[in-house]
Formats: structure tokens, sequence, C-alpha cells
């Protein structure tokens, strides 16, 4: 994958819209494990892209530096020339200074070449700093939604575990509701019920005899109560 289809790659998953992909997501669980995927290998990618433009980046920053250091030589040579060639025209030996001014020329030819390979260096250098610093910030954002997906994904995950075991809760409270007339506490509620009121009967039952007895003693004394009050008129 070279080093454009890297940054173009970087920078639209840098932008797109996590919430939107999940949104249009038949399976948000799948989808989110793909994206993790996705975004994990063109991070992996990204990371070696940026690796080699840094490193031509200073490669051609060292030589770039080199021609500016050569053209600052050339140039004191050339001044240094110059100067000698002056000297010796002041001493009458015209054939040597000319020689000097001639090595001066060449030297100043040295540092117009090394200069103008510098000025021609610096777009380069200015665009390739220019794609590592895109790299680079394409890189972290993708690193921090790589982050978000992680989290959404155990989120997602949580909320799904979540969710199974509210339904095996439900499920179990319904096997064991207690207003089920079917439900086995149901009956044997059914059955204490009537063993109270067969005891309540017997109460009952107990309390109407012994009711009758005292009203059969009730009638014997008002028989002999009559009797008596009979007894006393005849003998009157």
């Amino acid at each position: 994958m070279t080093k454009q289809t890297i940054l173009g790659r970087v920078k639209q998953l840098a932008k797109a819209n996590i919430n939107a992909l999940l949104d249009s997501a038949e399976d948000p669980q799948k989808m989110l494990d793909q994206l993790i995927r996705d975004y994990t290998n063109n991070i992996s990618e990204a990371e070696e892209a940026i690796a080699t433009t840094i490193g031509n980046l200073r490669l051609m920053e060292a030589d770039n530096a080199e021609d500016v250091k050569s053209a600052k030589e050339w140039g004191d040579k050339a001044l240094a020339a110059s100067q000698r060639a002056d000297a010796l025209r002041t001493t009458g030996d015209s054939a040597e200074a000319d020689r000097f001014d001639n090595l001066a020329k060449v030297a100043l030819e040295r540092q117009l070449a090394a200069e103008r390979q510098t000025a021609a260096a610096a777009p380069t250098i200015k665009g390739q700093q220019e794609v590592v610093d895109q790299l680079k910030t394409g890189l972290n954002t993708m690193k921090e939604k790589l982050n978000q997906l992680r989290t959404k994904r155990d989120e997602l995950v949580a909320r799904a575990k979540s969710a199974q075991a509210q339904s095996h809760v439900n499920d179990a409270l319904k096997s064991i509701d207690i207003m089920d007339p079917s439900s086995e506490v149901s009956r044997f509620e059914e059955k204490v019920r009537r063993e109270e009121a067969k005891v309540k009967g017997q109460q009952e039952l107990a309390a109407s005899s012994l009711d009758s007895q005292f009203n059969d003693l009730e009638d014997l004394a008002d028989k002999a109560e009559v009797a008596k009050r009979l007894a006393a008129l005849k003998a009157g």
C-alpha cells in the first residue's frame, strides 16, 4: 500500500461516523468487531508508512544540511582565494593573483550549485513534513476511535448479557407465579383452607350439640315447676 493510499485511508477512517455505521448495522456487535479489526490493521499499516516517510524526510534533511554546509564552505574558500589574490596583486604578482581569482570563481560556482540544491529540496522537504504531520494527526485520531470502538463493544456485550440474564430471571419468575391456580403453591393453599374450614365446621357442630343439651335441661325444669304448681292448686 502506497503512502498516499495510506494517507487517504487514514483520513477516511478518522472521519468515519461510528454511530451512523452502528445504526445501519444489522448486528452492531459484529460491525464493531469488524471495525476494530479494520482500524487495528490500518493503524499498523499507517505506523509503518509514517516510519518510512519520517526516515525519508530525515535523509532529505541530512542531505540538505550537507548542502547548506557545503555552500558555506565553498563561500569561505572563495573569500580566502579572493583575499589571497588581492594580497598577491599588491606585491605585483599578477599571474598568481589571477590564479587565485580563478579559484575563487570555481568556489563561488560550487557555492551557487549547493545553494540551488538547497532551494530545490526545500519544497519537497516541506511537503514531506506536511504528509508526516497529517499521518500523525490521522493516526492519533484513529487510535482514539479504536479506543471508543473497544469501549462501545464492551458496553454492548455487557448490555446484551444483562438483557439475557434479565430474560432468564423473568422466565424463572413466571414459572413460580403464586397467583397461577395450577401451581403447587396454590393447590397446597387450597388444601389448607379446606382443612381450616373442616375444623370450623367441627367446632360449630360441637357448639350446637351443647346448646341443645342446655335447652333440654331448661325444658325439664319448666315441666317440674308446672307439676309442682298443679299439685299445689289441687291441695288448695
